[in-house]
């Protein structure tokens, strides 16, 4: 990725160069006509700055080996302080030092000059190569973060068809069945249900309170297909209402514990849902009834909030779902416990 660097920055790397020439030339202040000789060099120095930058920039944006950049600078830099040196030679004929030039002179003591445009090509180099690295980072890190909202997005909208096909399946059924007012009441709990969750404003956060209000519509409509054959339990306290939790993570795990758990068993089946803090955690479980031959671990409801809170969360997650000893599922999700302050 080419960045280009903005002008501030050769201007920041002339600083040093430009101190420490002053600081160089401070003990020949003394001497006869020395002002004059340093100022002139100063001045023409500064006055090849601009030229070397425009160089440097040429030869990045053409993206040029370094050791031609190199020697190409090297070259350059050094006809500049021969330039300095004519320079110098043109004021001492002027102040009636010298007679003439003397050209067999001009390649001698350019050390000075020579080495402070060599220094500002280098303090140049290192200022925007750290500059444009640090774009590149910042570019990188947007990119990143937009790939993770787009997968994010993916992941939450696979949500909503799932579930809308296997409700339209659920009163397919009760029409079927001719439950014409079970069918009807379902029909109106999935408006409902399907009306909160497109009102969504696209975060993939909000409050537990909200989280659990969407649960709610979803539960209305199960409890339409099963009647009492569903047994809910739901607790949270209170001070945790306003904990941010992931959008629609709660209904694919119930819905999950619903199709494969509960469904299938002849007699009543439970489900309880539980909300808690562990110090700097919270803690959502999920426990249902069910039979192990029947009931999904790694369905699609599960697999995408494990994928969501992946991306979430990174490390900073842990889910486990598993058949435990007392013959009930059990899915148990730990998250950083934040509250909607925090988050916003």
């Amino acid at each position: 990725m080419k960045v280009e660097t903005p002008l501030l920055v050769p201007v920041l790397a002339a600083l040093p160069v430009c101190a420490c020439m002053a600081i160089l030339g401070l003990p020949a202040f003394g001497h006869a006509n020395a002002l004059a000789f340093r100022t002139l060099y100063f001045i023409a120095c500064l006055a090849w700055l601009m030229p070397l930058t425009l160089l440097q920039r040429a030869m990045w944006r053409r993206e040029w080996p370094w050791l031609r950049m190199a020697l190409i600078l090297l070259a350059t830099s050094y006809a500049m302080s021969v330039l300095n040196a004519v320079l110098g030679q043109r004021l001492a004929i002027s102040l009636g030092l010298e007679t003439g030039y003397h050209w067999a002179d001009l390649v001698r003591g350019l050390d000075s000059c020579w080495l402070a445009l060599i220094a500002f090509c280098a303090v140049h180099a290192v200022a925007a190569y750290y500059l444009s690295l640090q774009q590149v980072r910042l570019h990188l890190a947007q990119a990143q973060s937009a790939a993770r909202d787009a997968q994010l997005r993916a992941l939450r909208l696979q949500v909503n068809p799932h579930f809308l096909f296997n409700s339209l399946n659920a009163i397919s059924a009760l029409v079927s069945a001719q439950s014409n007012r079970e069918a009807n009441r379902m029909l109106g709990c999935l408006s409902d249900f399907l009306r909160a969750t497109l009102a969504h404003d696209g975060r993939h956060e909000h409050s537990l309170a909200d989280e659990l209000a969407l649960l709610d519509a979803y539960l209305a409509i199960e409890k339409a297909r099963l009647g009492e054959r569903l047994r809910l339990t739901m607790k949270a306290g209170p001070d945790l209402l306003d904990s941010v939790v992931p959008y629609l993570m709660l209904q694919p795990l119930v819905e999950n514990a619903i199709r494969h758990g509960i469904a299938p068993l002849s007699a009543p089946g439970r489900l309880d849902i539980l909300v808690e803090r562990a110090g700097a955690r919270l803690l959502i479980e999920v426990h249902n009834d069910g039979q192990p031959r029947t009931h999904a671990e790694s369905g699609i409801g599960l697999a995408n909030v494990r994928e969501r809170l992946r991306h979430l969360y990174g490390e900073d997650q842990q889910v486990d779902a598993a058949w435990h000893t007392d013959d009930r599922f059990h899915v148990r999700i730990a998250l950083p416990l934040r509250g909607m302050g925090a988050a916003a």
